[in-house]
């Protein structure tokens, strides 16, 4: 049975979608805000509180490292504490996103992950690091060896299994959707392997929006996923109710990047045409919308999520 939304987290006619990747983690807010000012020490006390939590310990990593001042100040934390495995880890994040962005080598990047790995071998994270930068810069062959290491650390990595996701669905720009593709069975394995209950339940659908992504980049479906049959194969059908069952199942409990499995979720549902179960959704979501899957392929994220909602919630498609 479809769960009664909440109420309204939203007002129509103001501007309510803002994208942030901290997916209202508030202390990461305040220990982000921290850090453009040069104030690590708060990043300190909070990688100390997040333990060893490693979905959560990655999801502020990347976030923070994401930060245009992050290395900088990273830079000047090992200064003050050089065996800090900490200092080490943020260091290393912002190295991936400033070599991504052109402004680093990726070797640079690469060597400052696998000094953070050096120092903590247990931390999924600088694994994490390096998978991204893999699907930036790398191969096919580092992708694979950089996420073996990060679910040999925590079999159940969120974020690792979304970015796997996202490499294995860029392979084989075919003229056609193909069914049989290495990103779908990747998926089903993982989803069945993580256990009743884990998000990853929710990887099929990830799978096939990714795989949506690009094969319209590549002009193998239209750019506008409405009314597409894609969304109403026996595949779609299957995925998007498994992961519609997950979420039906959830235990309330927290997960640091739920917020981009219900968007995923409300994206799949809306275009498989289920928009009651998409209108509970995007109650669901309230103020935590995400780029992605909005963004998918090229489109204005605003917009597209504000289409979806209104129209889902019977507000038309202003």
């Amino acid at each position: 049975m479809t769960p009664p939304p909440p109420p309204f987290r939203f007002t129509r006619g103001k501007d309510d979608v803002a994208f942030d990747p901290a997916f209202g983690d508030d202390e990461l807010v305040a220990a982000r805000a921290a850090l453009t000012q040069g104030r690590w020490t708060e990043v300190r006390a909070l990688l100390a509180r997040t333990g060893t939590d490693w979905d959560l310990r990655g999801h502020r990593l990347v976030v923070l490292g994401e930060g245009k001042s992050s290395a900088a100040w990273a830079q000047e934390w090992q200064l003050a504490e050089p065996e800090s495995p900490d200092a080490a880890a943020l260091a290393a994040s912002a190295s991936v996103f400033r070599a991504a962005a052109g402004k680093q080598s990726p070797e640079a990047a690469r060597e400052a992950c696998m000094r953070a790995a050096r120092m903590t071998p247990a931390d999924p994270t600088p694994w994490l690091n390096l998978l991204i930068l893999a699907r930036r810069t790398g191969t096919d062959d580092e992708q694979v060896r950089a996420f073996d290491q990060v679910r040999g650390r925590h079999r159940g990595h969120h974020h690792g299994h979304h970015l796997m996701t996202q490499c294995l669905a860029e392979r084989q720009k075919t003229d056609g959707d193909d069914p049989f593709h290495e990103v779908y069975e990747f998926a089903e394995w993982a989803a069945g392997e993580a256990g009743a209950g884990s998000p990853l339940a929710a990887l099929p659908l990830v799978a096939l929006v990714e795989r949506f992504r690009v094969l319209a980049e590549a002009g193998a479906l239209p750019p506008n996923p409405t009314g597409l049959p894609y969304w109403t194969s026996s595949r779609a059908r299957t995925s998007v109710r498994a992961a519609f069952d997950w979420w039906l199942d959830w235990d309330g409990g927290h997960h640091p990047r739920l917020p981009l499995d219900l968007n995923y979720l409300a994206f799949g549902k809306f275009h498989s045409g289920d928009t009651v179960e998409a209108a509970a959704l995007f109650n669901r979501i309230g103020s935590q919308v995400t780029r992605i899957p909005w963004a998918y392929p090229d489109r204005d994220p605003k917009k597209a999520f504000r289409t979806a909602r209104n129209y889902a919630l019977g507000f038309g498609s202003s």
